[in-house]
This record gives structure tokens, C-alpha cells and sequence, in this order.
């Protein structure tokens, strides 16, 4: 054990209380103590119910909708900062607005931009996410940012399923170097979909590039968001005379009527983290948690030890 573990409080904002409890317990510690008071007017105001002066605070929340996430999230560094603490770190498992990362078009936000400015003004330290949208956003902040990948805990399931004709697959183009990734650890082929939209969310055509005749596929995303994209590749790839065909996506952000379009259809499974909390279940849903990961990186930044050796998809990545 670490000298600094006995100063290590781990705490959790509402919209992932329960993943910050998961965490704290597989780190071998207890959920640090907070509330939250609400004004009768929406207006609310976090508060630790616990010393945390000279202490190395991780703040665990998710930053999807609605917007007092992430408020919240800032104002409880914020309580950190001015109570003291001596670190203070966010563990961000959905960085949120990540898919405003530049400007596509005239005249709009680079809103992932300004996540950053906003949270270190606030006070943050030190930021730990697991599979943002667009990798360049690990340098819109000006201090240490440790990027997990779920492929941690995807490829130890993906093993499990031992499926005889196994093809990673991508649904869109800027997937591929993702299923590559997993294609050249699990010794297998990977196909790519091809997409057009017509307007966001919504999407117009999809050809494929590769053979998925006879095979299993595990399409792998870092987002399903309303489903559209992932269920039209899965229904395109069967179409195609594919054996099954399975979603390994990491956020499930499931907006809109997602539940419903994923339970009809094409997909044998889909698989998810526990980065945002479930809305409601299907039949065809199984969730992986991400706790033992971040307990062990929250171990590993303490001990001052080497969080990229937790990644090393194959042997030829070692450098």
C-alpha cells in the first residue's frame, strides 16, 4: 500500500453516485461524504460532509445531459479547492460534449474546449476519462490527462464468448483504427461501414467494405447515442450473410427511442460499460463495470506507477 493511500477520499456526484460507490469499494476505501441541498427554485449547492484538507480528493461524474452535471461536477472541485484539499482529480467516465471537438461549421462552440477552461478555473488537477469521442481533446487541458480504453475489459469478455469466425467491425470510417486495435490483439479480420448523413443523428446511406459472409461480428463505438447507425450496420452486415452479429460500444448514451430500436433489432448482444447509468433495461443488454479499472489507475497515480502498461493490446505495442 502506498504512504499516500491513507489520503486518498473518493467521492461521487449524483449522476454516477452509484459507480463512484463501486469504485471507492474496489479501491478498498469508503465513499467519501457529501450532500446535495436544493433551493425550491432548481438551484442547488454540493457540500462535503467530511474533512479533506491536505487530502488527494477524486471527484467521480459523468458530464451527459442535463447541463447540472456538469455543474455540479465543477462547484464540487470548486468546495475542494477552497476547503484545501492538496489534489484534486476528476474521474470523468462520459466526458460529455465531446463531439464538439472543432468547428464543423460556421459560427458554433468548440464546447469540449471550454469543458477544459471550465473545469481547471475550477480548480481540477488532474483528469481521468475512458474512451473520449475525439482523442485531441486530451490536449485541450492544461494539465495531466489519463485516456482509458475500455478495451481492458471488452477484450476479456469478447474471449469468453469464443466465437468460431470472429470479425471485428467498425460502423463508420473514423471507428477503423479503433477495430483494428482490436482485430490485430484478437488475430482476426475487421470490415468497415461506410456512412453517409443527411443531418445529425440521422443517416442517409451505408455500404460495406469487407467480406462478413459466415461470420461473427462484434461491431466496436465509443457511443450509441440514438442507435440509428450501429442497429442500420448490424441489420446491413446480416443482409450480407453474417452468422451474428454483437455491439461492444463503451457510453451508453441511449437517447431518443435507442431501448426500443436496439431490442428490435439484428443484434445477438449488445455490450456496454457503466459510464452512464441505464435508463431501463432490455433483454438484450449486458453491462460491464468500470470500477475495478479506475480503482486500479486511482491506485496506480498514487504509487506514481505507469497507467499506459494497463492498455497493451498485443506485444508489439510495448515500446
Amino acid at each position: 500500500m502506498a504512504e499516500n493511500d491513507n489520503l486518498v477520499s473518493i467521492f461521487g456526484c449524483r449522476a454516477t453516485s452509484e459507480l463512484a460507490g463501486k469504485i471507492a469499494q474496489s479501491y478498498g476505501t469508503a465513499i467519501g461524504k457529501s450532500s446535495v441541498f436544493e433551493f425550491h427554485d432548481g438551484e442547488f449547492q454540493p457540500a462535503f460532509e467530511e474533512n479533506v484538507r491536505g487530502r488527494h480528493v477524486f471527484i467521480v461524474q459523468s458530464t451527459h445531459p442535463p447541463a447540472d452535471n456538469l455543474l455540479e461536477l465543477m462547484m464540487m472541485v470548486d468546495a475542494a479547492r477552497r476547503a484545501s484539499a492538496k489534489n484534486i482529480v476528476a474521474v470523468i467516465p462520459y466526458f460529455g460534449l465531446a463531439r464538439q471537438d472543432r468547428k464543423d461549421r460556421p459560427r458554433v462552440s468548440i464546447a469540449s474546449k471550454l469543458v477544459a477552461n471550465l473545469l481547471t478555473a475550477a480548480g481540477v488537477q488532474r483528469i481521468v476519462t475512458i474512451d473520449l469521442h475525439a482523442d485531441q481533446i486530451q490536449g485541450f487541458f492544461d494539465v495531466p490527462v489519463d485516456h482509458l480504453y475500455a478495451s481492458m475489459i471488452f477484450r476479456k469478455y469478447i474471449e469468453t464468448l469464443n466465437l468460431p469466425n470472429l470479425t471485428m467491425a467498425s460502423p463508420d470510417t473514423g471507428g477503423t483504427r479503433r477495430a483494428a486495435s482490436y482485430a490485430k490483439a484478437l488475430h482476426t479480420d475487421f470490415v468497415i461501414c461506410y456512412k453517409q448523413r443527411s443531418k445529425p443523428n440521422e443517416v442517409a446511406t451505408m455500404a460495406l467494405v469487407g467480406d462478413v459472409k459466415g461470420r461473427d461480428i462484434i461491431l466496436v463505438d465509443d457511443i450509441i447515442d440514438t442507435g440509428g447507425t450501429i442497429t442500420k450496420a448490424a441489420k446491413l452486415m446480416m443482409d450480407k450473410g453474417a452468422n451474428s452479429v454483437r455491439a461492444f460500444c463503451t457510453h451508453a448514451v441511449f437517447s431518443g427511442g435507442a431501448h426500443e430500436m436496439i431490442e428490435n433489432s439484428n443484434f445477438s448482444e449488445v455490450v456496454v460499460t457503466d459510464t452512464i447509468p441505464l435508463k431501463e433495461k432490455s433483454s438484450k443488454i449486458t453491462v460491464l463495470s468500470t470500477a475495478d479499472l479506475f480503482a486500479e489507475v486511482i491506485r496506480r497515480i498514487e504509487n506514481f506507477e505507469s497507467i499506459n502498461s494497463l492498455f497493451i493490446m498485443d506485444e508489439s505495442d510495448k515500446k
